[in-house]
């Protein structure tokens, strides 16, 4: 499943990443989530064979490529049954942001570290009462001499019990008019006044999600990423990747699901022929393999444009391919078990976990009625209904 567009590196990196799925596979992530352990093993692997870092500058300990490489990493680690989600947050959006917009003191700091895996950085944007709306956040930061404080709560944020810092979106007062503006915070997990706690999940994965009470949390000066008065802007260069790597993993598992289900439908013989050789059977998967490559095409264009430097085409591109992948997956994941039938439901088989796993790409990070929203809007003009 090799797209024909991909540069010789590309399809080099696919088949090495590959590889290394292969190696630990769906057992090694059921493993460790029944042992309510994250996937160290994987993630150090990976780090030490520079794939985590494939996006970040080559200085700065990464590969100097794109968000286009390492949608391919996530892509090809899902496609063997092992995503990284945490992928999605630590060099995608953090490594992102702090490399565009960061400091150097801040870049050596923590882009090596994102780089090679022994450092990991959450993203917290959502809030109880906001969801992802950053003109509705309520966590601020205030100025007290020289440091920041920084009050708020954040809600379902990723792998915060294994990180060392979460990037926070928050919102400052500007001078000139009073009104409060997005800003990106560093804020290291073990800050005074920095509360996480687990958020029971019925949907069991690697990555735990947390609550988290920000209550006066002290950060120097130089914690503020960027400049304070392009918040929105930086915040949008972190979102983008969010959706195409979103895209990533969501193609990924839906690769994993439908090669499970044509393997058995090969296999799997009632009278006298494989049930594959039924166009019942047969159709449906092709229509699962159709839409996932589609959608791989749409996520490849918008990784494109986002290395490139068109942020604005990046963000209807990077819509599209989130909208477009999560359909995709939740096809091929139903139609996946819908072809083992009884199986399907099994642990034998491991497909049944995915059905749950699969809805998250359709709600996470941006439902896909907000992506409809921002189509209907900033493509075909159409006015606002808020």
């Amino acid at each position: 499943m090799t797209a024909v567009i991909e540069s010789e590196e590309h399809k080099a990196l696919r088949s090495a990443v590959a590889a290394l799925g292969k190696r630990y596979g769906r057992d090694y992530l059921t493993r460790t989530v029944a042992e309510g352990k994250p996937p160290t093993e994987l993630w150090s692997e990976a780090g030490k064979l520079g794939y985590l870092g494939v996006n970040l500058p080559e200085e700065y300990g990464g590969g100097g490529g794109g968000i286009a490489d390492l949608s391919i990493v996530l892509e090809e680690l899902g496609a063997a049954g092992s995503p990284l989600l945490m992928l999605v947050v630590s060099p995608a959006i953090c490594g992102t942001v702090i490399a565009r917009f960061g400091t150097e003191d801040q870049k050596r700091h923590w882009l090596p570290g994102l780089a090679d895996g022994s450092r990991l950085m959450a993203f917290g944007i959502t809030e109880p009462d906001a969801g992802s709306n950053s003109h509705r956040i309520t966590t601020t930061a205030r100025r007290d001499g020289a440091d920041w404080l920084l009050t708020g709560r954040k809600v379902f944020i990723s792998g915060v019990d294994m990180a060392d810092a979460v990037l926070i979106v928050g919102r400052t007062e500007d001078a000139r008019t009073g009104r409060l503006k997005p800003c990106l915070f560093i804020v290291p997990t073990d800050a005074e006044g920095f509360h996480k706690r687990p958020i029971d999940m019925e949907l069991n994965a690697a990555e735990k999600q947390f609550e988290l009470t920000l209550d006066d949390v002290r950060l120097p000066a130089d914690a503020l990423v960027g400049d304070e008065d392009a918040g929105l802007l930086q915040l949008f260069a972190g979102l983008n990747p969010e959706r195409i790597m979103t895209a990533a993993f969501a193609i990924g598992m839906g690769r994993h699901a439908l090669a499970k289900a044509v393997r058995y439908a090969r296999d799997r013989t009632v009278w006298k022929a494989p049930i594959g050789a039924h166009q019942a059977i047969a159709h449906p998967l092709a229509q699962a393999h159709i839409d996932l490559e589609l959608a791989r095409l749409m996520m490849q264009k918008a990784a494109h444009l986002y290395d490139a430097g068109d942020d604005i085409g990046a963000g209807e591109a990077a819509n599209m391919a989130k909208y477009a992948a999560a359909e995709a997956c939740v096809k091929a994941v139903d139609q996946a078990v819908h072809t083992l039938g009884g199986n399907g439901l099994t642990r034998e088989f491991g497909l049944a976990s995915l059905i749950t796993a699969a809805r998250v790409s359709r709600i996470a990070p941006v439902s896909r009625e907000m992506i409809l929203n921002y189509v209907s809007h900033q493509t075909l003009g159409l006015p606002k209904s808020y």
